[in-house]
């Protein structure tokens, strides 16, 4: 009997020595007092927490410390062992397997890739379907540019989830959004952000809660790659930080919080996303990175030549005039722009999968009076002649 007594009592100090003196065996020191901050917040569910620590392999330690000393309220009284484990273990499955995985620093790697959530979403155990989907897109890429290029183009067609506002709710995790087989540009930036980050690719989400013109928000995906941070989205332009929103992107104000542009961050940084779905959040974490944007926006800028004799001619197709507000009605159509019967411009109207906010639009003229043709549903040509004064003129074209 003093024999078990003994060992009991040996087996039990071991079990304590794990989280006093030798507290977190295994897990940089750096954690320990914001792992003990979390475990105090956490309450009953400490015990699933210390357990996914004490379960994790030596090599995913601090992955799993990371995850734990900054996750919001919320999750350290809600999350399981079994969630953070699998999410650990298949992000650095990813980084161990992808070459382009292997060379993103520490710091990027835990909060970009391992990091199992963006903004304020329901937790989803996405991470290991994630793998299994998107790892046979970039099997066979080289570089990191290879596998961004790879997963963008492949995405849509994979979860089968389009653009549309009449989607449940902004904020959607995957699955959410894989249900409804639709999205808000923020469900698609959660999306596409998640794959990335699946293939061990860096990721985050950026936006803006409101364009400077007050036109709305908008949110987009971010990529780590060549030591940068770079923009995409969902539909992709043909190349990285290209896309409709640049000049919007371009004048947004650092210091106006509702029009500045966020990163997410899962790490705090001293500031949060002002997330226009519930702006009384402050756990969702971010970067201010409006100043990337303007400088981005006016080295594009300073390719082209500007003056003050030409504004935008921004045109939209929908089906009817009763069906003139949402995005799902519009239409994708062909259009010529003429001005004293000289064709000047051609393009394509954006359709009900693209963004509320992608506009066909042309530099014209100030002062002029311009044709606009295109054809209808029944393939007729329509004729529409729009006078364009020295602002910015939005024309409505209807296909019936």
């Amino acid at each position: 009997m003093k024999l078990k007594s003994v060992i009991v009592l040996f087996a039990l100090g071991l079990s304590v020595a794990a989280y006093a003196g030798d507290k977190y065996v295994g897990v940089p020191k750096e954690y320990h007092e914001l792992l003990d901050k979390t475990m105090a917040t956490a309450g009953g569910n400490a015990k699933e927490l210390k357990k996914a620590l004490r379960d994790t392999p030596a090599d995913q330690k601090e992955g799993m410390a990371f995850l734990i000393s900054y996750m919001p309220e919320r999750d350290a009284k809600a999350l399981s062992a079994d969630f953070l484990k699998e999410h650990v273990a298949y992000a650095y499955k990813a980084r161990n397997e992808f070459a382009w995985a292997k060379e993103v620093p520490n710091d990027i790697f835990l909060n970009d890739v391992v990091a199992y959530v963006n903004l304020n979403e329901e937790r989803e155990s996405w991470r290991k379907d994630f793998y299994e989907r998107f790892k046979k897109y970039v099997a066979n890429c080289k570089t990191m540019r290879e596998a961004i290029d790879s997963v963008n183009k492949n995405i849509r067609d994979e979860v089968l989830v389009d653009y549309n506002t009449k989607r449940e709710k902004a904020d959607q995790a995957p699955y959410e959004s894989m249900r409804q087989h639709m999205a808000s540009c923020s469900g698609l930036s959660i999306l596409l952000t998640d794959a990335f980050r699946a293939v061990g690719i860096p990721s985050r989400v950026a936006g803006t809660p409101d364009w400077y013109d007050d036109r709305g928000n908008h949110n987009w995906s971010e990529v780590w790659v060549d030591g940068k941070w770079h923009f995409t989205e969902y539909y992709p332009s043909e190349d990285l930080d290209k896309s409709w929103f640049m000049a919007d992107a371009g004048k947004a104000i650092k210091e106006d919080v509702r029009k500045a542009i966020y990163a997410a961050s899962f790490k705090p940084t001293g500031i949060y996303f002002p997330l226009v779905w519930d702006m009384d959040i402050r756990y969702v974490h971010a970067e201010n990175v409006t100043d990337r944007y303007t400088s981005l926006y006016r080295a594009q800028l300073s390719a082209t030549p500007s003056d003050d004799k030409h504004v935008d001619l921004r045109v939209m197709v929908f089906r009817d005039k009763d069906h003139a507000e949402d995005s799902g009605d519009r239409v994708a159509t062909n259009l010529d722009v003429f001005s004293g019967g000289k064709q000047l411009f051609g393009g394509r109207s954006t359709g009900a999968t693209q963004d509320m906010n992608d506009v066909l639009t042309f530099k014209v003229e100030k002062n002029k009076l311009y044709t606009v043709k295109y054809l209808n549903g029944m393939g007729i040509t329509q004729i529409k002649d729009v006078e364009v004064g020295d602002k910015t003129t939005t024309l409505k074209l209807y296909m019936e």
